[in-house]
């Protein structure tokens, strides 16, 4: 990473986990959410607002590009992941950020046990990946589905560019 890249919010998983143990010792309430965040939004900016509101401390797991291109499209991330990473650790709400490759988070879940697990309101428990599921239930975390902007994804912004009809 270059020196203008360079962030300290931007962690490593081992780095992550003492400093979510330190927080946890001093009753701090760690929060998670993550996703590929492509194309930073409104609709991200007010969702990672609203979760870092639920404890003291709001991590985000950013897909990294290889899982991006995996679970979205060949076509995308449209921002490399260090980039996105940069642009994400430029915001007040958002504490850390750590890069995963797996499509999901479960073993970054299992290390870091936060309090909270966000994800937005377009999923419930019952629609989620299982897998994250049982992994927050195991350790006694709490999930929140947190409201966005309707009409505000990165997949509208991206077919309003390319001009299609919906």
């Amino acid at each position: 990473m270059t020196s203008e890249m360079h962030s300290k919010k931007i962690v490593h998983i081992d780095e992550l986990e003492k400093i979510v143990k330190k927080a946890k010792s001093q009753g701090k309430r760690i929060v998670w959410t993550n996703g590929c965040f492509d194309l930073l939004h409104a609709g991200h900016v007010i969702y990672l607002e609203k979760a870092r509101a639920l404890g003291d401390m709001l991590i985000v797991g950013l897909n990294s590009d290889a899982s991006v291109k995996k679970w979205k499209s060949p076509d995308r991330p449209l921002v490399k992941q260090l980039y996105r990473a940069r642009v994400m650790a430029a915001l007040a709400c958002v504490d850390y950020i750590v890069i995963f490759d797996d499509g999901s988070p479960v073993k970054l879940l299992e290390r870091l046990q936060p309090d909270f697990f966000t994800k937005g309101d377009d999923y419930s428990v019952e629609t989620m990946d299982q897998a994250e599921r049982r992994a927050v239930e195991g350790y006694g975390g709490e999930f929140r589905f947190l409201s966005g902007v309707p009409g505000m994804s990165t997949s509208t912004l991206l077919a309003r560019i390319r001009g299609d009809k919906k």
